[in-house]
């Protein structure tokens, strides 16, 4: 991202955020917030029984099934919000319609569900490709809210993603684990620490998990996932 292009992204989050009041991006009636008190209450908010490791529902927030047979690298999981409408409008407006503002409230929640701190926060990279085609990361923007509301360190450089890899929304469900082999290399910032990884949607946990693999190899003690959204399973796509 150029100087010019973050300098100019920065003034407009900063002017949406003193501004007295604004349109809902959801319904337009006026608000103090990004979105209504109203349309808050139709978001799909996740409750409290959810597997502890992949936040997918579970019976009475028991450890589900598939993480008892494979656990993941990662262990636990923060997810507000089921990915289904109107969340998923607000996600994608933020990743791809550059509503930055965004994501000091979407990182305002996710900072409510957090109850045992990690050490520092990291967040999910973008190759330097898709960096420069989109203009900013919109998970580092949401780490960097998520890092100042709970004053954290946030490791803005500790991770990079090293593979250009092909959008995992555009493979197949069981093909997206090989996708995401060896894409990401982490520095030596991590080692000894609880890492938390911050990012806007998890659906197969492919990505998360190849990331906290390489967070561990790269000496991370332990590696938490925070996520605004969660892909249920009624709602995938094959």
């Amino acid at each position: 991202m150029s100087i010019l292009h973050s300098i100019f992204l920065n003034i407009c989050t900063k002017i949406a955020q003193i501004l007295p009041e604004q349109p809902c991006l959801l319904c337009g009636t006026p608000s103090a917030e990004v979105w209504c008190p109203a349309c808050d209450v139709s978001l799909p908010a996740l409750n409290s029984a959810l597997c502890p490791v992949c936040a997918l529902p579970t019976f009475a927030g028991d450890v589900c099934g598939s993480c008892l047979t494979h656990p993941p690298h990662f262990k636990s999981t923060i997810a507000v919000y089921a990915y289904a409408f109107p969340l998923d409008r607000l996600v994608l407006a933020l990743k791809y319609g550059e509503k930055l503002h965004l994501a000091k409230q979407m990182g305002d929640r996710l900072a409510q569900r957090v109850s045992v701190r990690p050490d520092c926060l990291v967040a999910m990279p973008l190759h330097p490709k898709r960096l420069r085609e989109r203009g900013f990361n919109q998970s580092l923007q949401l780490a960097r809210h998520i890092a100042q509301r709970l004053d954290l360190p946030l490791l803005a450089t500790a991770c990079q993603r090293v593979r250009n890899t092909p959008s995992q929304s555009t493979l197949p469900w069981k093909e997206r684990g090989k996708n995401m082999r060896k894409a990401f290399s982490c520095s030596a910032e991590v080692a000894g620490k609880h890492v938390a990884v911050v990012d806007d949607v998890m659906t197969t946990g492919a990505t998360l998990n190849e990331l906290a693999l390489a967070l561990l190899n790269a000496g991370a003690s332990e590696v938490s996932v925070w996520v605004v959204a969660r892909t249920l399973p009624h709602t995938r796509k094959p």
